[in-house]
C-alpha cells in the first residue's frame, strides 16, 4: 500500500591509510573480550538456564551442518528459521543468545547480521521492525514517535528502504510503485522470531525489484504445540496505551496442525502537534507438518491505522522553532507543526492538523509450502497477496472559478454550487490489489545443490486525488475523498491525479552450490533474468506524455560467492552480485495544477534509467564458544543512482510530493564490524561499527533552481550517508533480574549532492529492565519490564527525507549562479517512558 507517493508525502581501489583506522580501532576491542574467554567457559558450565537446566546439545543455531546458499528466503528453507536452544520461557527468550539477542552463528556467503526474540522481547512492545534493527551494522534507522506508529526509515549503507528490499515469510512488503516500506504495518513484535538484515544483496529468491542495496527479511515465530498463549499491556508517555493477546491452539488432535490468533490495539497522542493514532492489528498463523519435511503454512496479517500527517521541516524552520509550536502556519520558514485551532475557511486554515488525516488498511495473506518430493528433491512454492488502502489527507487554498480540466478553463461547483475562493480537502488515495508467487524447485545430490526458480507478480494500483469540501469545524466530510466532491463543467471530478498503474513482474532464477573438502569450501553461483512490464493510464487531459504508458525494464543479474571454513572457528567469505532498481511509478505521470504554456506543475521524467549495482564483499568471521564477530569490506558500483526527491507546490506550500531523480553515478567503499558474546556472568554485550565513504561521480543538473545547469558534483560525498556509525548493546538476565542498554552514534550526513547542508551528527541511548516471576497457577512467567527511549531527551533532526542538489547558491560549470532549494528533514522521537506488564497463560 503506498501512500507517500502522493502529492503529499557504487572499480576497485587502494585504501588509504587513515581508512585503515578504522579497522584497527574496532579490532582493538577483541582483546579485552579474549582475554575474558577462560573465566566465562567455566560460567557457562554452571549456569543454568530458564526453569531448566540447558546442556551444550540444546545450543545449536541451525537445523544442520549444510551451509547456507544463494536463493534461502522462504520460510519454509532449512535455515531461514533461527534455533537458539530448546528451552526458553513462555515469549521466546531464552538468555542465550549473542549479544542478548544480536547475533547468531552464520555460515552465509556474504553479509548477514540477524537479531532473535532475545533482543526483541526486551524492547517496548509494538516497536516497528526499523526500530529494532537500529544496532545492527550499517543500520540507520530513524522514527518519528515512540512507538513507531507514523512510521520511519531505514538506510543501510547508505541506501534507505526504497532501496531495500523488505519480506515477511516470504513475500514482498516494498510498495510496488515506489517502494517505500510502511514498517508500522508489518507485524506485531510479540510474534516476531527474528530479523535478518542481509546489508550487501537479496538471494535469488528474494521478490523484490528494488534491492538495490540488500535485503531485509523477517520470520514469525510458529504456533506452540501446546494450548496456551500470553497476554501484554502497555502503558507510557503520550498517553499511550496498547494491548496484546494471542492464543495458540495447540496440535489439533493428532492431525499434525497448529495455529495461533493475536489481536493488539495501540493508541497514542502526537507528541509534535495536535492529534491522536489508533493501530487495531490482527494477525494468524497455521502451520501442517506431515510426513519427511513436509510442511504448508497459512500467515494473514491485517492492520487498520488512523493518525495524522506531521510535517517535514527544512533547515531555517528548525533553526527558527525546533520541534514547533502548537498553533501556527506550515509556510517557508514558519512553525514546524500542523494548526491545533480552526478559524474559519480562510487559506491560512491549509494547515489545520484534521485536513491532513493519514488512514489505511492493509491485508498481507501468504501461504509457504514445502513439498519433499523423494530423490532428494524438495519444491517451495509461497503465493502471496497483497492489498492496501490509503491516503495522505492535505488541504488546497482555490478559486474554484479559474479550475480547469487540463488547458480547458471550467469552473467548479459542488451540488450546483459554486463557492469561489475556498478551502477543499485534497487526499491523495492509493488502492492496491498485488497477488503473486514464488515457486522454486531443489534438488541435492551429493556435494551439489541445483535450484530453479520463478516469480511472477501482477499488481493493479489505483491512485487518485480528489477535492472535495470541508464542513463548518474544519473536517472532510469524508476523510477518504468521496461524498461533496468538485464537478468541473464537463461532469468530470475534479483530480489533482488520476492514475492506474499494472506492474508485470517475470523473473526466472537458477543457482547452484557445491560443497568441497568436507564443506569446508562452499561456492555458490547463480542469475536471474527480470522483466518487468509497467503498463500505465493518466486519465487528466493535456499531458505530455499522452494517455496511455508503456515500460518494459529487463536485466540479467549475476550474483556469485565463496565461502572458506579454515576451521571450527574462523571462516572467510566474498561475494559479488549485481542488483537493480527501477523508477518510481509517479515519474510516469504528469499531475498537479495545469497552467497555460508549461503544463502541469509536476512533470512525468519517463526518461528516468533503472538504478544498478554491482557490489563486491569480503569478510572474515570468528565463531567461538564465548565470542563471535565479523568483519566486513564492501565495495559498490552505482549507475544511474536514484534518489527520492521532495518537491513543494509554490503555490501550495502544504502540497507537496515525492518523486525519483537520477543521481549520477557513486562509487562506495566500507567496512563494516560486529562483536558480541555468550552469557559471561548472565552478561552479553555486543558492538557494531561502520566506516564508509561514498561518492559521487557525476556532475548533476541542478534542481529546484528553474535553470537548466550542471553543478560541481562529482566527487562530493553522497547524500543521506553517514561516515560513520557505531553501536553498542548490553543485556544482563539472571532468570529473574534483567536489564539491558544500547547507544546509537549516527555521523552526520549531508542532504544535497553539494554538501552544503547537513543533518548533525547525534547519539540517541535507550534503557530498559525488568522482572521476570515464576510461574504461578495459570500465570506462566509473568513479567513487568519498562523502557526509556531517548534518554537525554535530545531534539535532533534525524533523517533527509528530501534531498536537493543545492541548498545554497552555487556557481556552475557554465559559470552561472544557481539558487538553492532547501532540503527537507525528519524530526526524532523524545523521551518516552513505557511500562509493561505480560503473562503467559
Amino acid at each position: 500500500m503506498m501512500k507517500t507517493t502522493s502529492v503529499k508525502s557504487k572499480k576497485h581501489f587502494s585504501i588509504k591509510k587513515h581508512k585503515l583506522k578504522i579497522f584497527f580501532l574496532c579490532s582493538s576491542l577483541c582483546p579485552s573480550l579474549w582475554c575474558s574467554a577462560a573465566l566465562a567457559n567455566n560460567a557457562l558450565e554452571k549456569e543454568q538456564y530458564s526453569e531448566k537446566k540447558i546442556d551444550k546439545s540444546d545450543i545449536q543455531e541451525n537445523k544442520n551442518d549444510r551451509p547456507s546458499m544463494i536463493g534461502q528466503t522462504a520460510p519454509t528453507d532449512e535455515k531461514s528459521i533461527v534455533v537458539t536452544g530448546r528451552h526458553s520461557y513462555i515469549d521466546g527468550v531464552n538468555r542465550r543468545a549473542i549479544g542478548g539477542g544480536l547475533m547468531i552463528k552464520e555460515d552465509a556467503p556474504k553479509s548477514k547480521s540477524t537479531i532473535t526474540r532475545d533482543y526483541i522481547e526486551k524492547q517496548t512492545p509494538g516497536l516497528n521492525p526499523m526500530q529494532l534493527i537500529a544496532l545492527l551494522p550499517g543500520v540507520n534507522s530513524s522514527d518519528s514517535d515512540p512507538m513507531g506508529l507514523t512510521g520511519g526509515h531505514t538506510s543501510v549503507r547508505g541506501m534507505n528502504e526504497a532501496s531495500m528490499g523488505y519480506t515477511l515469510e516470504g513475500f514482498p512488503l516494498n510498495d510496488i510503485g515506489n517502494y517505500a516500506v510502511y514498517p508500522q504495518e508489518i507485524v506485531d513484535s510479540e510474534n516476531l522470531s527474528t530479523i535478518q538484515v542481509a546489508q550487501g544483496s537479496a538471494d535469488l529468491d528474494s521478490p523484490t525489484i528494488s534491492a538495490a542495496g540488500g535485503v531485509v527479511n523477517m520470520y514469525m515465530i510458529d504456533p506452540a504445540k501446546k494450548m496456551g498463549g500470553r497476554a501484554n499491556f502497555t502503558y507510557g508517555s503520550y498517553k499511550t496505551f496498547r494491548g496484546f493477546a494471542r492464543f495458540d491452539t495447540g496440535e489439533i488432535g493428532n492431525s499434525g496442525t497448529r495455529a495461533y490468533f493475536s489481536f493488539s490495539d495501540t493508541h497514542e497522542n502526537l507528541w509534535r502537534g495536535p492529534g491522536t493514532e489508533r493501530k487495531l492489528h490482527g494477525e494468524m498463523k497455521v502451520v501442517k507438518e506431515w510426513g519427511k519435511d513436509n510442511r504448508a503454512s497459512l500467515v494473514v496479517v491485517g492492520n487498520n491505522l488512523n493518525n495524522y500527517n506531521t510535517p517535514s521541516v527544512n533547515m531555517a524552520s528548525w533553526d527558527k522553532y525546533g520541534i514547533g509550536v502548537m498553533g501556527g502556519p506550515v509556510s517557508g520558514t514558519a512553525n514546524t507543526v500542523y494548526s491545533s485551532d480552526y478559524t474559519g475557511n480562510t487559506k491560512a486554515n491549509a494547515t489545520y492538523y484534521r485536513l491532513h488525516p493519514n488512514p489505511f488498511t492493509n491485508i498481507y495473506i501468504s501461504a509457504p509450502t514445502r513439498l519433499n518430493l523423494g530423490h532428494n528433491m524438495v519444491l517451495t512454492e509461497t503465493p502471496y497477496f497483497w492489498y492496501g488502502n490509503g491516503n495522505g489527507g492535505g488541504a488546497y487554498w482555490t478559486d474554484m472559478n479559474k479550475m480547469s480540466y487540463g488547458s480547458q478553463t471550467m469552473s467548479g461547483t459542488v451540488d450546483g454550487k459554486n463557492y469561489g475562493q475556498t478551502l477543499l480537502y485534497e487526499p491523495s488515495i492509493t488502492k492496491t490489489y498485488r497477488p503473486g508467487a514464488v515457486t522454486k524447485w531443489t534438488w541435492t545430490k551429493g556435494i551439489n545443490r541445483l535450484m530453479v526458480g520463478y516469480w511472477f507478480e501482477y499488481s493493479n494500483q489505483r491512485q487518485t486525488a480528489p477535492y472535495s469540501l470541508i464542513d463548518e469545524n474544519g473536517n472532510p466530510y469524508d476523510k477518504w475523498g468521496g461524498g461533496s466532491n468538485v464537478i468541473l463543467a464537463n461532469g468530470e471530478k475534479a483530480e489533482y491525479r488520476d492514475t492506474r498503474t499494472r506492474t508485470v513482474i517475470h523473473t526466472p532464477f537458477i543457482g547452484d552450490s557445491i560443497s568441497l573438502l568436507n564443506n569446508k569450501l562452499t561456492i555458490d553461483a547463480g542469475v536471474k533474468y527480470s522483466i518487468i512490464k509497467r503498463m500505465g493510464r493518466n486519465y487528466l487531459p493535456d499531458t505530455s506524455t499522452g494517455e496511455v504508458i508503456n515500460q518494459t525494464y529487463r536485466a540479467v543479474l549475476p550474483t556469485g560467492s565463496i565461502r572458506y571454513k579454515i576451521n571450527d572457528e574462523h571462516q572467510l567469505f566474498f561475494s559479488v552480485s549485481t542488483n537493480y532498481r527501477v523508477p518510481m511509478n509517479s515519474s510516469l505521470y504528469d499531475s498537479g495544477t495545469y497552467y497555460a504554456g508549461s503544463g502541469y506543475s509536476n512533470h512525468a521524467a519517463t526518461g528516468l534509467k533503472p538504478e544498478t549495482t554491482i557490489s563486491e564483499e569480503f569478510g572474515w568471521r570468528y565463531q567461538g564458544k564465548v565470542i563471535n564477530t565479523s568483519l566486513t569490506y564492501f565495495h559498490y558500483d552505482f549507475h544511474n543512482r536514484l534518489f527520492s526527491q521532495t518537491i513543494i507546490d509554490p503555490e501550495n506550500p502544504t502540497s507537496y510530493y515525492s518523486t525519483s531523480i537520477n543521481g549520477g553515478n557513486q562509487t562506495t567503499n566500507g567496512v563494516d564490524f560486529e562483536i558480541g558474546t555468550r552469557p559471561i556472568y548472565n552478561i552479553r554485550p555486543y558492538v557494531s561499527a561502520e566506516y564508509i565513504d561514498a561518492r559521487t561521480k557525476s556532475n548533476l543538473m541542478a534542481s529546484g533552481s528553474g535553470v537548466s545547469a550542471l553543478l560541481p558534483t562529482k566527487g562530493k560525498f553522497a547524500p543521506q550517508t553517514p561516515r560513520y556509525q557505531v553501536g553498542f548493546g548490553l543485556d544482563y538476565d539472571n532468570g529473574h533480574i534483567f536489564g539491558n542498554f544500547s547507544l546509537k552514534y549516527v555521523g552526520s550526513q549531508y542532504s544535497t549532492f553539494m554538501n552544503d547542508e547537513q543533518v548533525p551528527s547525534y547519539v540517541r541511548m535507550n534503557i530498559g529492565g525488568g522482572y521476570r516471576f515464576n510461574s504461578w497457577g495459570g500465570l506462566k512467567s509473568p513479567t513487568i519490564r519498562f523502557n526509556l527511549a531517548n534518554v537525554t531527551n535530545k531534539h535532533y533532526l534525524n533523517y533527509a527525507s528530501g534531498v536537493t542538489t543545492n541548498a545554497q547558491y552555487v556557481k556552475a560549470l557554465n559559470g552561472q549562479m544557481v539558487k538553492g532549494s532547501a532540503p527537507t528533514y525528519g524530526i526524532a522521537s523524545p523521551f518516552s517512558a513505557m511500562m509493561t506488564l505480560s503473562t503467559g497463560f
